[in-house]
């Protein structure tokens, strides 16, 4: 028996009132009975420092705002409660689930979240109730249609709204990055906190979703799209003015960029002409290992008196890297899917051993090639830290500006390709080959020139990667290097620009923000990726040709079935179309 048929309209809206006033009450209780080993918990959530229950931060905050959020929500005008009040109530439960059950694992027991000694915290428990109620009265009823807001508006009313989305998410990346600092010893709860932080944006992100919010802000994109490629650019750049500005996060962020901008060449390869690639991470070693090869590294074997320029150093790389490309890529006019996949994979490990073997005098072997020198643009080396007027950023901060630069180029170079005749005949060869022979396309010199485009911008990638490390070693360029990028691409979504930067962001971030998870970190990690592939095989931001596949999805993420309309025809045949 379906929970519709167990509750009435009536009995669902006073389980949702429920909900948000035990989501209020979770905000405002202790979560912990007693200090744990690792010391109290953040927030003050701790009984014994639960001195201010009024003056809530950190998760309670988000608890707490949840919890308005709901009751609001309940006595709204909105016609779409049921899509919000799911989406806030599997925020609420994740942030409930995630602090107690790390409180319950690291405080002794089932006494650290509900009483021991004669005291009593149930913040905790309330909270996962809270979430649940929220989550089953949502369920009582059919999820209505995400509203479909006209874009037709002023543009100066559409910039201001760009500016405004873009900032919030600025503001919110910046959050996520320093959610609990950088964890180990300075903060062993550095994991739960953001964890915590996670679930409550994913159930607002959720909620903006229903009612149609993120929709209307994404076709606005489309419609503007240059003014948003700038003030993406903009926010993208002034992350180091954040709380996000560290030594640590620029360093990640540079090291993020460098992986984006390989796995929007991959995307190439993979999203849109199909093609599986398991050595692709070798491109990147040979642009990098071109490049220090040419930038004057002392162990170079090239007999370059000084060095190249960085930018004549990283051309010559990306060159090398489609030369190799072009060459890996040919076998494939005769072989395809799991062949493929071996004879990269062969490519792959090829590399790796004649890398570490010295084969040509050009890697260094084991001793690597130290010594490659960092960027210097108008006398200013981009490994040191930078002063505009009073503001010091920090060190890398340079680096990862030109990552910034680096990943629009390689973002412009893949959307023009995309859109382009040569885009949709990868995207044909991508659905069937055979196919799209047939329709006359030369797949052969289709597939050999995404190897060679993707190999390229790999190659240019190589060469930040090699200036910005300093020692470029064969071991930074393992097969499960490989297997990371490929993830990257399907978990941010096969053939969309900005899944590609964001997969890659996670598989990097992620891994990071879980160390106080110590050897449950992976387990963690990997159970992640698995949920999200059971749950959203189209990606976290899919195109529309892999929403529609994969997702049963129009092109602005509204089910089919929501999009249909009956055929009134006489006759009275009911056939479905989409608008």
């Amino acid at each position: 028996m379906s929970v519709k048929e167990v509750l009435s309209p009536a009995q669902a809206r006073i389980l949702v009132i429920a909900g948000g006033v035990l989501a209020i009450i979770a905000a405002l209780m202790p979560w912990a009975t007693f200090t744990l080993n690792e010391g109290p918990y953040p927030d003050k959530s701790t009984l014994q420092f639960f001195d201010a229950p009024f003056l809530v931060s950190g998760f309670r905050m988000h608890t707490l705002l949840i919890g308005v959020a709901v009751l609001v929500v309940v006595f709204s005008p909105f016609n779409v409660r049921n899509r919000v009040h799911r989406a806030l109530g599997w925020g609420l439960t994740g942030i409930a689930v995630v602090n107690t059950g790390f409180i319950l694992a690291n405080g002794g027991g089932l006494g650290a979240i509900t009483a021991a000694d004669g005291n009593f915290a149930f913040g905790g428990i309330i909270g996962i109730a809270a979430g649940v109620l929220i989550i089953v009265a949502s369920k009582a009823g059919e999820l209505e249609p995400i509203p479909h807001w006209n874009t037709k508006v002023p543009r100066l009313v559409a910039y201001a709204a760009l500016i405004i989305a873009y900032v919030a998410l600025l503001l919110a990346v910046a959050m996520m990055l320093n959610a609990g600092g950088q964890g180990g010893v300075g903060n062993p709860y550095a994991g739960p906190i953001f964890l915590s932080l996670l679930a409550f944006l994913a159930g607002v992100l959720g909620a903006l979703h229903g009612i149609g919010l993120t929709g209307w802000i994404s076709r606005l994109s489309d419609e503007h799209k240059w003014f948003s490629v700038i003030v993406l650019l903009v926010v993208a750049l002034a992350l180091p003015f954040t709380e996000a500005g560290t030594d640590y996060w620029m360093t990640t962020a540079a090291n993020i960029g460098v992986y984006a901008a390989t796995a929007i060449g991959l995307n190439i390869v993979v999203g849109l002409a199909g093609l599986l690639d398991l050595g692709y991470v070798a491109f990147l070693g040979i642009g990098a290992f071109v490049a220090a090869n040419f930038s004057g590294a002392v162990t170079s074997k090239l007999g370059i008196e000084g060095e190249l320029p960085f930018l004549v150093a990283a051309i010559i790389a990306a060159i090398v890297a489609g030369i190799f490309g072009g060459i890996v890529g040919s076998p494939t006019l005769r072989v395809r899917g799991d062949y493929l996949a071996i004879v990269t994979l062969a490519f792959g490990e090829i590399f790796k051993k004649s890398a570490q073997n010295d084969i040509g005098g050009l890697t260094g072997g084991a001793n690597a090639i130290p010594g490659v020198p960092a960027i210097n643009w108008f006398g200013k080396p981009f490994d040191e830290s930078l002063t505009i007027g009073s503001i010091k950023l920090p060190s890398g901060v340079l680096y990862y500006v030109l990552i910034i630069v680096l990943v629009a180029l390689v973002m412009v170079v893949f959307a023009n390709l995309k859109n382009s005749r040569i885009g949709r005949s990868w995207i044909a060869i991508r659905e069937d080959e055979d196919a799209a022979r047939a329709m006359g396309i030369k797949t052969g010199k289709a597939k050999i020139l995404a190897f060679v485009i993707g190999a390229t911008l790999a190659g240019l990638a190589g060469a930040v990667f090699a200036h910005k490390t300093s020692t470029v070693a064969y071991d930074s360029f393992q097969f499960i290097e490989s297997v990371t990028l490929l993830a990257a691409v399907i978990l941010g979504g096969m053939g969309s620009i900005p899944g590609a930067v964001l997969g890659a962001a996670l598989l990097l971030v992620l891994p990071e923000k879980l160390r106080e998870f110590s050897d449950y970190r992976l387990l963690l990690f990997g159970l992640a990726l698995v949920l999200i592939m059971r749950f959203r095989p189209q990606g976290l931001v899919p195109d529309k040709h892999r929403r529609a596949e994969l997702a049963n999805e129009g092109a602005e993420g509204v089910p089919i079935e929501e999009l249909n309309l009956p055929d009134d025809t006489p006759g009275g045949a009911k056939a479905q179309v989409a608008r």
